[in-house]
């Protein structure tokens, strides 16, 4: 049985959140961007964005701890796709601290998001992630998502192109 537990973030958690968005993201995209771009993310605007995001609940953040220390995030709401129901919902973001990568605390995250998007109604959920994103790919397939093979697109990132692409799956 984990120990990780997952609860809604409160402001005092934007500093963590955002130590470990920057954390996270710099060691994941380190093979698929410059390392200019990858200076470019910055804790005190990710701070920033996610104080707001916590402040409004838009997307919902929880987060993972272990004896108070905040390992990791998650945010998921409906999803900002155009022209999807409301049932479908959307993993905005879900990031670890690299220390505990392969620690569980990813699926706890993605447990707490699945319950929390079958409590709003959503049958079915979504995700955007970076195609070269190999980590990201298996965790996420491994829970059950697919590959919507007709949505890759080009995002700008750190000014530097990404090809990604979005996954689904079912919560019913």
């Amino acid at each position: 049985m984990s120990l990780i537990q997952v609860r809604p973030a409160t402001l005092r958690d934007a500093k963590a959140i955002a130590e470990i968005h920057v954390a996270s993201s710099q060691d994941a995209y380190k093979d698929l961007l410059p390392r200019s771009a990858l200076d470019l993310f910055s804790v005190q605007k990710r701070q920033a964005f996610w104080r707001e995001a916590i402040d409004l609940c838009e997307p919902q953040v929880q987060v993972a701890h272990l004896d108070g220390q905040v390992m990791g995030f998650v945010g998921f709401d409906r999803s900002r796709d155009k022209g999807t129901p409301a049932t479908t919902g959307e993993i905005w973001a879900l990031f670890v601290n690299p220390i505990h990568w392969d620690k569980g605390v990813g699926l706890a995250l993605w447990d707490a998001a699945r319950d929390g998007l079958q409590e709003e109604g959503c049958t079915k959920v979504t995700l955007w992630t970076y195609m070269r994103n190999d980590r990201a790919m298996s965790f996420f397939e491994k829970a059950g998502f697919k590959r919507d093979l007709g949505s890759a697109r080009t995002a700008e990132v750190g000014g530097a192109p990404l090809e990604e692409m979005r996954l689904f799956r079912s919560l019913v």
